[in-house]
């Protein structure tokens, strides 16, 4: 599965910097190039047997209209709201939640880019100190269990994306794309 992740993002990205690289290069907002970055990863669903799944720019919600939250490291409740999910919108317990992404421009504050990486780590963990836990039988009450976390930094002079993959809770590769 996440593989077919992996291979769904990356060729969601290469149209996206194809077909956005002015408005990437015009220093456009990110929720606008994470919207159209949805618009071409929504157009491949099929393609990966994936139709029954949503791509949601700043999508906040879960079961029953409640607002989406992981726990920190502290154990404190964080609302949370992704610049980009890939989901079931709660449809398919066991896999709802598929690729968790944040995106940051180089020229943002480094506690920003720090605290999207700490989401991605929390996101991607199936637990976090047996508190909650995906099970595949019922909703966490925290969210969790993303397959598959990609963190994103904009650098526009150098014309370079920092891609970050995050699974398990953790960084797992981390290399720059060219634009």
């Amino acid at each position: 599965m996440v593989n077919k992740l992996k291979e769904l993002f990356k060729r969601s990205f290469e149209i996206f910097i194809e077909s956005d690289r002015e408005s990437i290069l015009g220093d456009v907002n990110e929720r606008n190039l994470c919207g159209r970055l949805s618009i071409h990863m929504s157009n491949l669903l099929q393609e990966y047997d994936l139709e029954d799944y949503f791509v949601d720019p700043e999508y906040n919600r879960k079961q029953d209209g409640e607002i989406k939250t992981i726990l920190d490291e502290n154990y404190e409740v964080v609302t949370i709201n992704c610049d980009l999910i890939l989901h079931s919108r709660g449809n398919t317990v066991n896999n709802d939640n598929l690729i968790a992404l944040e995106m940051k421009k180089s020229s943002r504050p480094q506690v920003e880019k720090d605290n999207d990486r700490k989401r991605l780590r929390a996101l991607t963990k199936s637990s976090f100190d047996d508190v909650w836990s995906a099970d595949g039988l019922v909703h966490p009450e925290h969210v969790c269990n993303y397959k598959l976390g990609i963190y994103l930094e904009l650098d526009i002079p150098s014309r370079i994306f920092l891609l970050e993959e995050y699974g398990n809770g953790v960084r797992q590769e981390a290399r720059n794309v060219a634009f």
